[in-house]
């Protein structure tokens, strides 16, 4: 198994990625740009594209943004509203695995801002179907959560007749260098099916699991005529903005008081804190599907940004990947299906390529010697230049968050 020489992605990464003839991979070589790139110029560009649809009388949102009571939602309102002066309606998919701190997050993102948040949320014994089926067929627990997420916003702009949809970072770009910066891609619904849903959209599920049309209309994409009559188009901020998710976190906690949160199987306590199972459960099954998980996204984000050795990354991989999941008790309370079921639906989606199985179990595949060797990691090694420390803020309550899905909360802070 061929490894970067300077991050610890492998070759087998679900969104497919490159090594040069030293091993450095696509997503480290074009991450390079951020550090050469003019950014005031990209910024500048930007607000180019965006200055018609502030002018636009079609509604009085001139933008849509896409957020969530954890990751980048809080930088992206801040950048929209506080940079490029937009009126965004704000939407979001309620995936039912919320927390007390996701919630509230959400709550004082609408109410600091000072801006209408359209939630949709789904039928749970819907959800419920789906998991079922996305189990066996696709080895996810997260399906729903990011077809809904991906959908709600462009049916919102087709219904609304708003445009222009606005989205933090390209995961093609950021993780494995996909396109470079400068291509400026856009929001695509081939993307969308081939790469965040695994192939499979929701016309695709109808007459599995009793799933009907009616039920997975929520997840539907609008036709192409539908996108062409209003012009909806979805741009990535990391085209234009340096993307750094640490720096932005931490100036979005001292702005606004966003609140991070300890989690289970990562350092980054910055992200995904809105969710139960999303560094949790959903990311051991990853681990188990592709022998990497968000540890690794991490590690790997950490040394490009030069704030990590390879060495430090290593360890810290080597003590959060094999954590066991502290909520799966809590998802299969909730679906209602045994632990054995989940797992040995899961085990059949290990990639080959990752994994090897012996008389004591699994095992992940040997390292090819070429792509470790010293003088390759020695020649695409960064020198540190600033600190990796990650904290836990939670200022707004004494409360721990309790292991529970908070499928509603208060939706506004006086």
């Amino acid at each position: 198994m061929i490894y970067c020489s300077r991050c610890l992605y492998t070759e087998v990464h679900p969104l497919n990625i490159t090594f040069n003839e030293t091993f450095l991979c696509s997503g480290c070589r074009v991450h390079e740009e951020k550090d050469f790139l003019d950014w005031n110029k990209r910024l500048n560009k930007l607000k180019k594209i965006i200055s018609p649809y502030k002018k636009s009388n079609r509604s009085i949102y001139n933008c849509i943004i896409p957020v969530s009571g954890g990751k980048d939602s809080y930088f992206i309102v801040h950048m929209a509203k506080k940079v490029l002066g937009l009126n965004p309606l704000l939407v979001t998919y309620n995936k039912l695995y919320n927390t007390e701190i996701g919630i509230r997050n959400l709550s004082y993102l609408k109410t600091l801002f000072g801006c209408p948040l359209l939630t949709m949320t789904p039928n749970p014994n819907t959800v419920k179907k789906i998991n079922r089926y996305t189990i066996k067929k696709l080895g996810s627990i997260y399906w729903h959560c990011i077809a809904g997420q991906t959908v709600f916003p462009v049916q919102t702009a087709y219904n609304f007749k708003i445009p222009l949809i606005i989205w933090g970072a390209h995961q093609g770009i950021d993780q494995v260098g996909m396109y470079s910066h400068l291509d400026e891609v856009e929001m695509t619904r081939k993307y969308r099916k081939e790469h965040d849903l695994m192939g499979f959209e929701a016309e695709d599920i109808i007459g599995k699991s009793n799933l009907n049309e009616k039920d997975l209309q929520n997840y539907m994409y609008p036709h192409d005529k539908e996108i062409e009559s209003v012009g909806v188009r979805g741009i990535y901020l990391n085209n234009y903005i340096r993307w750094d998710s640490k720096a932005q976190h931490e100036q979005m906690i001292k702005l606004y008081g966003y609140e991070s949160n300890l989690q289970q199987r990562t350092f980054d306590t910055y992200n995904d804190v809105d969710c139960h199972h999303y560094s949790g459960l959903h990311d051991h099954i990853k681990y188990i599907k592709w022998g990497y998980s968000k540890v690794t996204d991490h590690a790997c984000r950490e040394i490009r940004l030069k704030r990590l050795s390879r060495k430090k990354a290593k360890l810290l991989v080597k003590k959060y990947s094999n954590i066991k999941p502290k909520d799966t008790n809590l998802f299969l309370s909730f679906n209602k299906i045994s632990k054995k079921d989940l797992f040995d639906s899961i085990n059949k989606h290990r990639s080959k390529k990752v994994w090897q199985k012996n008389l004591k179990g699994w095992k992940l595949k040997e390292t090819h010697k070429l792509c470790t060797s010293k003088n390759y990691i020695e020649k695409n090694k960064l020198k540190i230049i600033d600190k990796c420390n990650f904290n836990a803020n939670s200022k707004r309550t004494g409360k721990k968050d309790v292991p529970q899905y908070i499928v509603y909360g208060r939706g506004w802070v006086d």
